[in-house]
């Protein structure tokens, strides 16, 4: 249940209470009070676990994407290689690191 904020008109004191929606709209129908916007907010920046598994639906578009363009950072991580290709880029690599 929420914390409201109230108001009372006739004597301005402020003061909190903990209920329900139903019982602080016939609370305020009641009396000579005012609702006012609370101090704090409660703000969710995320839910869930940041340790999200995709879908095999998904793990296959990546796949696709990665056969489309070989020579990205996607195509090393979700790209089908054979040994031979692997073996080449490693190869190739190799000699890139000597160059410099």
């Amino acid at each position: 249940m929420p914390t409201y904020r109230f108001l009372n008109t006739k004597t301005k004191e402020e003061y909190e209470e903990l209920m329900s929606i139903a019982e602080m709209e016939s609370f305020i129908k009641k009396r000579h009070i005012k609702l006012l916007p609370p101090t704090q907010m409660n703000i969710v920046a995320g839910v869930g676990s940041t340790n999200i598994k995709n879908d095999g639906g998904w793990n296959e578009q990546l796949s696709r994407i990665a056969e489309a363009h070989p020579e990205s950072n996607l195509a090393d991580r979700y790209g089908k290689k054979t040994n031979a290709q692997i073996k080449t880029k490693n190869l190739l690599n190799k000699y890139r690191k000597q160059k410099k």
